[in-house]
């Protein structure tokens, strides 16, 4: 059984584990910093961790996983992930972090505030302590920006169009979000449309949101009604926050339709 004692902050290229790194600077001698990289991240997120690299001055880790995500597609019998079968997370964040820490006691560093009624991920491993600055210290989403604003490193330019870091696929995208990917990155969507299949024999149908295809999703009357619905929720949402900035309306949309609490949180943070 090792004996050495690490302090690691896991990165996933959103606001709060960015934030929880500006605010843990220089704080803890020997931080270190990792980023599990599927491999099928947004260029924004890579872009995003840069600037943070440049602000803390310290090294990035990033972990890949040893087999992407194709790989694993074909072992899992090319069904996709999905909220109730999380293998990419599995298989390309927890598994590839776990093998990174190894049988060393770690301190893992977790973003939630203390707003928030979650824990994030916990690893199973009984060498691994949670800490969270945020919630010792009562810090909540206006500090998260403040922080933010402050270190000059702002939040990353994929948030004009979605709140959640992670896969350009992830399958708990809002259909908005999709309409953003297909706007911003036509060549990502169409990759992850290339994901979707029909089993010849069966007919049963393997898409990234179950209701409908992204070859549905994509057509021009479906997209408008879908920007038309996003409009209607953004303008409600704006009268249960009044003044507040669109990344925060946002996430009031989330919150309303359960996404926060849902997704996978060792991608999300």
């Amino acid at each position: 059984m090792s004996t050495k004692v690490r302090h690691i902050l896991s990165l996933s290229g959103g606001k709060d584990s960015t934030a929880l790194a500006v605010f843990m600077k220089g704080k803890v001698p020997g931080m270190e910093y990792v980023f599990c990289d599927t491999g099928k991240e947004l260029e924004e997120t890579y872009e995003y961790l840069k600037r943070v690299e440049a602000y803390i001055g310290e090294p990035i880790v990033y972990l890949n996983a040893d087999r992407g995500f194709d790989h694993w597609l074909e072992r899992f019998g090319s069904y996709l992930p999905s909220a109730q079968a999380r293998w990419c997370t599995r298989k390309l964040k927890i598994a590839p972090f776990e093998e990174y820490i190894g049988e060393d006691t770690v301190y893992s560093y977790i973003g939630i505030r203390a707003d928030e009624d979650r824990s994030g991920y916990l690893s199973s491993k009984g060498n691994v302590i949670p800490m969270y600055p945020f919630k010792e210290h009562g810090l909540r989403k206006d500090d998260v920006f403040r922080l933010l604003e402050e270190s000059g490193i702002g939040v990353p330019d994929y948030y004009q169009w979605r709140t959640r870091s992670g896969c350009f696929f992830c399958f708990f995208q809002r259909k908005s979000e999709w309409v953003g990917l297909k706007e911003r990155h036509p060549e990502l969507y169409e990759q992850a449309k290339n994901y979707e299949k029909t089993d010849p024999v069966t007919g049963k149908r393997f898409t990234w949101n179950q209701r409908e295809s992204l070859e549905e999703l994509e057509q021009p009357e479906r997209m408008a009604q879908i920007k038309a619905d996003t409009e209607k929720a953004l303008a409600n949402a704006k009268k249960k926050s009044p003044g507040k900035k669109l990344l925060h309306i946002l996430e009031v949309l989330d919150e309303e339709e359960g996404v926060e609490d849902e997704s996978c949180l060792i991608c999300q943070l």
